[in-house]
């Protein structure tokens, strides 16, 4: 009878160790459930289509949304390592990879470049780019931005030296009060600030269109793409915001409500911005690395830049692709 109630107990034994064995096991190398994104974002641009299509349901890791009024302070946020995902425009993702941003592209959002222009008050006397020889000119929000890059291109289409054209730098926010007041003569922006503007009345002396590349760039720390899990969520979160513009592009109306309600901005501001153009999230292409190296090399060119940087060693064209969500949100 011991010795039966020796082997029962050894047996026991045996079982409970196996038991703490399997616990203790590491977890799959697809198990995502221990990874966290943080998902930077400008403006809740990103993020407000992404929820309104609902986009994220169901996913297997966790998400945190970071807000930024700018592209600035986005790129030191990814530098330092506290996000782990950028949309930027072209202009200031050359701007954080001239600065040394440990980043690369991973996905283009393309769509039309009518979201960048040039305005004008109403009443304004100058009806051209050539007027604008003498003027003064605003430009949201710094240096390297998109609506920098459409002057220097529009002044030089027109024959217009820019030595002769008083170039400012103001944030938007503080530009379209301004503007409207009408203490700005031409006001190179974007956006919503441009819907706003239109919307008051203003008229577009040149837009984007033929001059910006129109895209915006979805890009990732160096430190994800090389952590093997983070990278597999990274590859489904792209997937799943490419969905979320589909989303958008077949519910027009109901994206504007909602982005007039998230950022708390007039319908009619939002209903103008959607006519602008839809927008897709794409894998990048050969033909955006080659619009991105021309960006960069007229910046060079006009010492906005210090140095070149190779466009296409920033892009990783393997995290992303078209392929279908195994399972759709």
């Amino acid at each position: 009878m011991v010795e039966f109630r020796t082997l029962c107990l050894l047996a026991a034994a045996l079982l409970m160790g196996g038991c703490d064995k399997a616990a203790d096991a590491p977890k799959s190398a697809s198990d995502l459930s221990g990874v966290t994104l943080i998902l930077g974002d400008q403006a809740k641009g990103l993020r407000t289509v992404v929820e309104a299509a609902h986009a994220l349901d169901g996913i297997d890791y966790k998400v945190q949304w970071v807000n930024f009024q700018g592209a600035a302070p986005l790129f030191e946020a990814l530098r330092a390592g506290a996000v782990d995902l950028g949309p930027a425009g072209d202009t200031p993702v050359l701007a954080a990879a001239t600065g040394g941003t440990p980043l690369r592209i991973v996905a283009v959002r393309r769509s039309q470049a009518r979201s960048i222009a040039i305005l004008v008050p109403p009443d304004s006397p100058i009806h051209s780019v050539a007027d604008l020889k003498g003027r003064n000119v605003v430009v949201s929000s710094a240096r390297g931005s998109i609506s920098q890059y459409l002057l220097i291109r529009a002044l030089a289409n027109a024959g217009v030296d820019e030595k002769d054209v008083n170039v400012g730098f103001v944030l938007p926010t503080d530009a379209l009060p301004a503007f409207n007041a009408g203490k700005i003569e031409a006001w190179a922006t974007f956006g919503v600030y441009q819907a706003f503007a239109e919307q008051q009345g203003a008229r577009v002396l040149i837009s984007g269109e033929g001059i910006n590349t129109g895209l915006t760039f979805i890009t990732a720390s160096d430190e994800v793409l090389s952590d093997p899990l983070k990278r597999q969520a990274l590859r489904d979160v792209l997937q799943r915001f490419a969905k979320a513009f589909e989303w958008a592009q077949q519910n027009p109306e109901e994206y504007a409500r909602v982005f007039a309600t998230v950022n708390d901005i007039p319908l009619k501001v939002s209903q103008l911005l959607r006519t602008w153009g839809d927008e897709s999230l794409l894998p990048v292409e050969e033909r955006d690395v080659q619009a991105l190296q021309q960006v960069d090399d007229l910046f060079v060119e006009k010492k906005i830049f210090p140095h070149r940087v190779e466009v296409r060693k920033l892009t990783d064209t393997e995290v992303f692709s078209p392929q279908p969500l195994a399972a759709a949100p």
